[in-house]
């Protein structure tokens, strides 16, 4: 049987994050950085660690099946591949920056001298807009490229500004990418095996969205707690041995899980318990 050839990033933000999806989904992953490629045969598959960057260009190419990267990445590598599921870690926003006071609109940007390390990116932003300027590739920081002359304006990624604001800079306009790490195969097409690693990925991105809630209630209040927790596709009811009460339990969203305890617990729920789930499949 023919293994699923999988581009890891071997470096940089999303590095780390992916390797731990990899292996909450089941995957062998290396454990010393200066390995480049490992072999899971067990599960049918083998992990090439590659620079983000060349990711999308392997993929569009053939030479691997699939592979976790930036959106920004793929977008700005031209390549022809595709994106098929964000992975929810590694988000970014792309924006542009200019001088404190001296840009405050897209509409300015025609003309002017832009540093960027995505151009590819830039370039189809401005393309869309109608706007005409001179796009240049840096890479590394470009926040020094106004200082010393090469750019009127930068295009590069916005956390906190904090950087930007140090150099003087401050970002204007809409922003140009929301970023994240994405998984992406050749455009049109499905390689073998992609639909059971598609399905282990996707079990952890619930797994990691929703937690296991289990409480026990009065059973005349049943009904008005079944409606704060329905579950996927309804909730686990049984009766307890104690007379008149009831066990529930349901996958609730992670996000406001605590209050949803105080609100069970105020109609009367209790022995409330969250238990985190590590893969699920729905």
């Amino acid at each position: 049987m023919s293994l699923l050839r999988i581009a890891v990033p071997n470096k940089g933000s999303l590095s780390i994050a992916a390797s731990d999806i990899l292996r909450e989904s089941g995957y062998r992953q290396r454990d010393d950085a200066k390995v480049l490629s490992l072999v899971d045969a067990e599960n049918g598959v083998e992990f090439f660690y590659l620079r983000p960057r060349d990711i999308a260009l392997y993929v569009g190419e053939g030479t691997l099946d699939i592979g976790i990267t930036g959106r920004d990445l793929l977008q700005d590598s031209g390549a022809k591949a595709e994106e098929i599921l964000s992975l929810g870690f590694g988000r970014s926003r792309f924006r542009f920056a200019g001088p404190a006071g001296r840009y405050t609109s897209l509409e300015q940007l025609a003309g002017t001298r832009i540093a960027t390390s995505y151009v590819g990116v830039v370039r189809r932003f401005l393309e869309q807009r109608g706007i005409e300027a001179t796009v240049t590739r840096l890479d590394g920081a470009v926040e020094t490229s106004i200082a010393l002359g090469v750019a009127d304006v930068i295009a590069d990624v916005v956390e906190t500004g904090s950087t930007l604001r140090r150099a003087g800079l401050e970002v204007f306009g809409e922003t140009i990418l929301e970023s994240e790490a994405v998984l992406i195969s050749r455009t049109g097409s499905v390689p073998a095996g992609f639909e059971h690693f598609q399905r282990r990925i996707e079990g952890v991105l619930v797994a990691r969205t929703y937690v296991m809630m289990d409480y026990d209630i009065p059973t005349d209040r049943l009904p008005e707690a079944v409606r704060h927790t329905p579950g996927i596709e309804g909730p686990t009811v049984a009766p307890l041995h104690k007379e008149g009460w009831s066990a529930v339990r349901a996958m609730v969203p992670r996000e406001g899980a605590q209050r949803l305890m105080d609100d069970l617990y105020d109609l009367g729920a209790r022995a409330i318990l969250l238990t985190d789930i590590h893969a699920c499949r729905l």
